[in-house]
């Protein structure tokens, strides 16, 4: 905001920091966020699965949901083998591993699929998260059974509007905006900024294009590590609703800086989806029988020994620093701004004096 100080118009630029302390249980960022029947959305792709917090939706008994994901993961699998889901929107149902409990769903009727490519998938995100109410997407898919077979969105799956400027026919998806994500990260302060890594796909997207985001993450930093980092941080503070330090919060499945994939675990679990009873032996025994994910992480020691998380974990490969320091700067080594030759306490006290300092 532009004041006067002896006839020159400056602006005193402040990093504003939301001092809200968003750190939780996994239990009450759960409980506190996501309602039976909600939209969610599983926010990670192919990395980084949250699998922590699919978890706790399922040791919740979270039941209606419509779920966006884009990877088709073991999260996805868990959910729907515990009967947490009606619909699904997606671009890929894996079916590499045999008959999984998505499948099985779709094919009994329980579960209802609509689905998009990639590009489709992203730019309903898009959209989304820049408050558009659509986006125009490749007309090639008209000529595709992804634009003729519909489900549960019916006409609403694409639209065909008239260009304004050339008259021609524009194919079009309707913007999403889940009532949650839920999304595992590298690592956050206790404000809620988050900060990530690694292959992207549509994490950040999916996070900003929805109304709540539950954010785990392997540690939580203090402020100062965020601020030295700005290039990472893919969620600010101010549209965080909790964040859960949670370590190993997606294995069995890879961090980047973190751990590998655990490919035998991964494999294990999933090779147990291919029937009812089999799903049900595992999330009693791996999900509910756990309380919590500590509990899940110390069994998985008790069953592979206490060195097998560890060998799991990323040997160091750090990126070069980066320089951000400014070329001009406004204020001195003493914290003299170099124009006004006065100190932002002084500048503060100023401020307040016209009426238009706030904290």
């Amino acid at each position: 905001m532009p004041i006067i100080l002896d006839n020159i118009s400056i602006k005193v630029e402040r990093m504003m920091v939301n001092t809200n302390n968003k750190v939780m249980s996994l239990k009450d960022a759960i409980s506190n966020n996501v309602k039976d029947g909600d939209d969610l959305i599983l926010g990670n792709y192919t990395l980084s699965i949250c699998v922590a917090l699919a978890s706790e939706v399922i040791r919740q008994k979270k039941k209606h949901l419509t779920v966006y994901s884009q990877s088709s993961h073991i999260d996805l699998e868990y959910l729907t083998g515990a009967n947490c889901i009606d619909k699904i929107i997606t671009n890929f149902i894996s079916v590499i591993r045999g008959n999984g409990n998505v499948i099985r769903g779709m094919q009994s009727g329980e579960i209802e699929v609509e689905e998009y490519s990639n590009f489709h998938y992203n730019a309903r995100l898009q959209a989304g998260m820049y408050g558009f109410s659509f986006m125009p997407v490749l007309e090639g898919a008209i000529d595709t059974d992804l634009f003729r077979k519909r489900t549960f969105m019916g006409e609403n799956k694409f639209k065909l509007i008239k260009c304004p400027y050339t008259g021609k026919d524009i194919l079009t998806v309707p913007a999403a905006n889940p009532d949650v994500c839920i999304v595992h990260v590298q690592r956050a302060d206790k404000y809620g900024n988050a900060q990530y890594w690694g292959a992207m796909g549509s994490i950040q997207a999916a996070a900003l294009a929805s109304k709540k985001i539950v954010v785990s993450c392997e540690e939580i930093v203090d402020h100062e590590v965020i601020q030295s980092s700005p290039h990472c941080t893919i969620i600010p503070a101010y549209r965080t609703n909790a964040v859960v330090e949670t370590k190993f919060g997606a294995h069995p499945t890879p961090v980047a800086g973190y751990y590998r994939g655990d490919d035998f675990f991964n494999d294990w679990a999933f090779g147990l989806m291919t029937s009812d009873e089999r799903t049900k032996r595992w999330l009693d025994e791996w999900v509910y029988g756990c309380e919590d994910h500590n509990a899940y992480i110390q069994k998985y020691g008790e069953f592979y020994g206490s060195n097998m998380l560890n060998s799991l974990r990323c040997k160091p490969f750090y990126s070069v620093p980066t320089n951000y320091g400014e070329p001009h700067p406004s204020w001195d080594n003493n914290g003299i701004h170099t124009t006004l030759g006065i100190k932002y306490e002084e500048i503060e006290k100023i401020m307040e004096k016209e009426g238009i300092f706030h904290e």
